[in-house]
């Protein structure tokens, strides 16, 4: 079976569990399921506070999760939406090549190639863990944590894109395999630094490891294996009853990527949702081919975006567990854009997740026009800085995603200024940006005019200046909405598009383009990037005049806009404000 023919577990493979009668109290059922909750939560802690690298330790660039002997999610913390994805496989593709006959107390395995099961990118690297208790494998815990030092190349195929990995042994019975190390730290940059994040990772599992053997010895190893089942039978009714309350239907919607990831046409991202019952099945036929740049997604990646938007849109209390995701069907075209075959570069398969997500909103829009919101800014608008710090004479990598809008919603303006769907890092904070790199921000403020105008008004983006205080470095810039302008629903408008700029205000300004690598910036050179904005919600003359104002004051929109868009005479909406 190939990957466009594969749901994500079957659409009622999980009914025998989701029907039968609890087998234990409802105290204890809770009881474990907070304390499996908990255990991912408290990994997620460990990892980010004994980091070495800022993209970890300071922007939370990872997430944790614990999975039954089957390898079914089980408990996943709630940090990066898009490593939904990147763990689903993990520990299926570790069992293929590592039996549980051989595994062994203290194993440590990882991997980060898309096309095995991995991740979905290569600087996203997987750590797993088998669990024991009394002797005997019960389970797994897993993370996964972004290694800023791969990205910023480059590419054209996967092979471009650095080192894969496919599930392999790096530490063997507590006894890390230095071999295995060596090689991994010879394709890095920053040796030490990815050194130290990956005892980070390997210390964050054996704290889950720990935990989850002390609750299996409390309670016993049939209770909590009846509670894992029990939990997933929850997440599997959660859903299925989310679904009885969208109306039975076929709903669609089309969107498109700017480009090919390197200045082609603009690339069609479509899809069919059928609604019935408690069923659901999203279709994306239609969808363009892959392309030649990077931004190709995996059907890990798809898949892991689907459950987002599902989630989001019809409980957001239900568990991201293996339950959830056995009443979701998902069918792409292998190789496509949002199913690549290798060797497909998938390094900034983020942007094309972004406009899945939007592409699922809008297709549902008619079905739930009360908990959709507009086109967000739509990007995982983002820039890679290395060089040498003459300061130190070491080489640094710096690497972030810059928030943008998100869409207005039927009640309420969208959020400035924020990150949007799959994305859900932490801003770098300045301070620690200056001190860690030759780098200064010059300027970093929201966007005038960039949200969408409607009733209810869309998020701006974001406009962030940072110059090069000594060195050289290079450049790498990627963001979507440059071309293709964020759309508003139900009458409300299209949002800002984004931009990078070189050196603006001065007489050697010049546009970058949405997609760029290699740049040289010497010392003094400056870069600013205008992330997009967001669409809004309903027709813009409905918009109350006291809002028009309060946006006036806030200096998030111009007179211009406020006369020519929402016809607000300004004196009298001063009064009112």
């Amino acid at each position: 079976m190939n990957q466009a023919q594969r749901d994500s577990g079957g659409a009622r493979a999980g009914d025998s569990l989701g029907a039968r009668a609890l087998s234990m109290d409802r105290i204890t059922l809770e009881v474990i399921g907070s304390g499996l909750l908990s255990i991912a939560e408290e990994m997620g802690e460990a990892l980010i506070k004994a980091s070495y690298s800022s993209n970890i330790k300071e922007r939370e660039d990872c997430s944790t999760a614990v999975f039954n002997l089957r390898g079914e999610v089980i408990a996943q913390a709630e940090h990066i939406p898009m490593h939904l994805g990147s763990l689903i496989m993990i520990v299926q593709e570790t069992l293929k090549r590592y039996p549980v006959s051989e595994l062994r107390e203290g194993d440590v395995f990882i991997g980060n190639d898309p096309y095995t099961g991995g991740s979905t990118h290569l600087p996203d690297i997987t750590v797993v863990s088998p669990v024991f208790h009394e002797g005997e494998p019960v389970g797994f815990v897993a993370n996964i944590a972004h290694h800023a030092d791969g990205s910023g190349r480059e590419t054209r195929t996967i092979y471009d894109e650095g080192l894969r990995i496919p599930p392999i042994r790096v530490v063997e019975g507590g006894r890390l395999r230095e071999d295995v190390m060596e090689l991994l730290l010879l394709n890095f940059h920053l040796p030490r630094e990815r050194r130290g994040d990956f005892r980070a990772q390997f210390a964050a599992n054996r704290i889950g490891a720990e935990r989850l053997a002390a609750l299996l010895a409390r309670y016993g190893r049939t209770t909590c294996e009846a509670a894992m089942d029990e939990l997933l039978a929850y997440g599997e009714r959660k859903i299925r009853a989310a679904l009885r309350a969208i109306p039975d239907g076929v709903y669609a919607f089309e969107d498109w990527m700017d480009d090919d990831g390197v200045g082609g046409p603009p690339v069609p991202i479509r899809a069919s949702i059928t609604v019935a019952g408690d069923d659901i099945a999203l279709d994306f036929t239609g969808t363009g081919p892959q392309v030649p740049g990077d931004i190709n997604a995996v059907y890990l990646a798809l898949v892991a975006t689907v459950y987002y938007a599902l989630k989001t849109l019809l409980d957001p209390t239900i568990p991201a567990n293996g339950g959830f995701y056995r009443a979701i069907r998902v069918v792409a075209p292998e190789g496509s854009i949002v199913n690549a075959r290798p060797p497909a570069p998938v390094a900034w398969r983020t942007q094309t997740c972004q406009r899945i997500a939007d592409v699922i909103f809008g297709a549902l829009a008619p079905a739930l026009p009360e908990r959709v919101i507009a086109a967000t800014n739509g990007a995982n608008s983002a820039w890679v800085w290395s060089g040498v710090d003459p300061r130190s004479g070491q080489y640094y990598v710096y690497l972030e995603t810059i928030g943008g809008g998100s869409g207005a919603r039927a009640t309420k303006d969208g959020l400035d200024g924020v990150q949007v769907h799959i994305t859900n890092t932490s801003n770098l904070p300045v301070e620690c940006l200056e001190m860690e790199y030759p780098l200064l921000v010059e300027e970093y403020g929201l966007v005038p005019d960039s949200g969408g105008p409607g009733r209810f008004r869309g998020g701006l983006g974001l406009s962030r200046t940072i110059r090069v205080l000594a060195g050289e470095a290079t450049f790498l810039g990627t963001l979507e909405r440059a071309r293709v302008a964020p759309w508003g629903l139900f009458g409300g408008r299209d949002g800002g598009r984004g931009a990078f700029v070189l050196n603006a205000g001065r007489g050697s300004e010049r546009a970058l383009g949405a997609k760029v690598a290699g740049v040289t910036l010497r010392e003094g050179d400056a870069v600013t990037i205008i992330t997009p904005g967001a669409g809004g919600y309903g027709p813009s003359g409905e918009r109350d005049g006291t809002l028009v104002a309060r946006d006036l004051r806030e200096e998030k929109i111009s007179t211009e806009v406020a006369r020519g868009v929402y016809g607000v005479d300004l004196p009298a909406a001063g009064a009112q404000g």
